[in-house]
């Protein structure tokens, strides 16, 4: 659970916060040593520091606010709420800063301003109408209260328990300067208790000790709350986030596309329009020697005719590249087995499918197959492999297994890194499971779309 709120938030990977030195064994549990560790000192120090930061804030934000709305009667309103704004953001900048060092919080920047224009009214036009501004502006209004309930409360749990918990160390001042045995727990006209025997002092100090181990845990509480403010209104909105994935994925599949158009190129280059520019120089040849040398010229031809049947060949292995003509008229199961009778170890393929895909995702889920199993044929050593295909709800499902040497890693820059960018285009995931010595568990998913009948 730690890990997995640290990645949903931004928290630096590890146990530390930045300062804090790598994976440390401690003898202590951590209840024990929580009150002396340096994150909770920087936790307790952003508590400390919230209080006259939001105060800061709420007035600046408040005023200025105040002043514009005030001012909308003029054509002063406008710009005085766009600086308020614009002020908003820039607090909301160090606010970021101040999270990811006392609170190890990483935050990524929101988006900028879009200006359609340059000049005055398009920056007003442009703070306006972000919705990063207007984030910005709700956290300052809502830091205050929060930053004052969390300080109140940190403040009261740690002083309370580190003056109950030395409380043998200093009980004697009561009856040296105030006039009375010890602490008083309570009192009225006629009666008064105080904490003034050893028994009565040993467990004012245990309690303290007890709320002095609670208070890291409160404080940590306190900041969760914090960092959610932090994380939701400070950061990237999540339709930013989406608009950016776009972005990624729209330049991952124009690279793909320009790879794969180069790819046709050099093949037809360096295959078929070679082999065809050596067929007319061969027919030239025959035709020359058909009267002079007819048993010559009958050869020559009869050896361009080999050459018509390899570049026939060389493209249809080329269209059956670019998209198969099974794939397209019987579908995936049909195309799969056919992939699967060209690898070089036997295949059992199971497509388990009673509607057909969006032809696009059909592709993509064609070629996934092709490229893991060519992959299985050149690098694996297997002696068996499966390929299964199935649909979830609006994801459709592909499993390859080899028992091969395994290894496999999708990080190390190989084919794989470049399929999963490919499947990461549609939303598509990709998950590698390669010990060493194998086997070899490839796992892929696609979305469901455009769903029809199947032929």
């Amino acid at each position: 659970m730690a890990t997995e709120y640290g990645q949903s938030y931004g928290l630096d990977s590890g146990p530390g916060f930045p300062g804090d030195a790598g994976v440390r064994r401690h003898r202590l549990p951590a209840g024990l040593r929580a009150p002396f560790e340096a994150r909770s000192l920087r936790e307790f120090g952003y508590v400390l520091l919230s209080l006259p930061i939001s105060i800061v804030l709420f007035t600046y934000a408040v005023t200025m606010m105040s002043l514009g709305a005030g001012l909308l009667v003029t054509f002063l309103g406008v710009p005085v709420l766009a600086a308020a704004l614009a002020g908003c953001r820039g607090l909301g900048t160090l606010e970021r800063v101040r999270a990811r060092a006392l609170l190890g919080l990483r935050v990524a920047d929101p988006e900028p301003l879009r200006m359609k224009k340059q000049g005055l009214m398009a920056w007003i036009g442009a703070v306006l109408k972000s919705g990063t501004s207007w984030r910005s502006l709700l956290y300052a209004v809502l830091q205050f209260p929060w930053s004052v309930f969390s300080f109140v409360i940190a403040v009261t749990v740690w002083s309370t328990g580190w003056a109950m918990l030395t409380y043998p160390l200093w009980f004697w001042v009561f009856p040296a300067y105030a006039g009375q045995d010890g602490l008083q727990l309570y009192g009225d006209e006629t009666h008064r208790i105080y904490l003034d025997n050893p028994f009565e002092i040993t467990v004012t100090a245990l309690v303290g000790l007890l709320f002095t181990l609670a208070t890291p845990w409160i404080v940590r509480a306190l900041t969760m709350v914090d960092r959610v403010l932090v994380h939701g209104l400070l950061g990237p909105s999540p339709l930013a986030k989406r608009v950016v994935e776009l972005e990624s994925d729209r330049g991952v599949v124009v690279d793909t596309a320009a790879a794969d158009l180069r790819r046709i190129e050099r093949d037809l280059h360096d295959g078929a329009q070679a082999r065809l520019v050596s067929l007319a120089m061969d027919l030239g040849l025959a035709k020359e020697k058909l009267r002079e040398d007819p048993q010559a010229a009958a050869r020559m031809v009869d050896e361009a005719h080999g050459e018509v049947k390899t570049a026939l060949q060389e493209l249809r292995d080329l269209a059956r590249g670019i998209h198969p003509a099974v794939l397209t008229d019987r579908g995936l199961d049909a195309a799969l087995s056919a992939v699967a009778s060209r690898c070089t170890v036997p295949v059992r393929v199971e497509v388990d499918l009673t509607e057909r895909p969006a032809s696009a995702i059909e592709g993509i889920a064609y070629f996934t197959v092709s490229e893991l199993l060519q992959n299985i044929s050149k690098h694996s050593r297997a002696t068996w492999a499966a390929v299964e295909v199935w649909r979830v709800e609006n994801r459709l499902m592909l499993q390859v297994v080899d028992d091969g040497v395994g290894g496999a890693d999708v990080t190390a820059g190989s084919g794989l890194a470049g399929l999963a960018e490919r499947l990461g285009a549609v939303d598509g995931i990709l998950v590698v499971d390669s010990p060493a010595g194998g086997p070899t568990r490839v796992t892929a998913e696609l979305p469901w779309w455009g769903e029809r009948l199947a032929g």
